[in-house]
């Protein structure tokens, strides 16, 4: 019998998206939380790629009209 495959980060994403959404954000150290409740403190790296998805839907956008 095949083992179920194991997932890094509880729960999954089919279960509770805005909780495995946390983790994930956790996990790859993009953000940490901030003195200030709901809101993170985005890093070098969690903005870069921030940047980086700012620019490829600017650019669809401006495609589409």
């Amino acid at each position: 019998m095949a083992k179920a495959p194991k997932n890094a980060i509880s729960p999954t994403r089919d279960e509770n998206y805005p909780e495995w959404f946390q983790q994930v954000i956790k996990a790859a150290d993009l953000a940490e939380p901030s003195d200030v409740r709901g809101c993170m403190v985005i890093k070098p790296w969690g903005y870069a790629i921030w940047e980086n998805m700012q620019r490829v839907l600017d650019r669809m956008f401006k495609e589409t009209g």
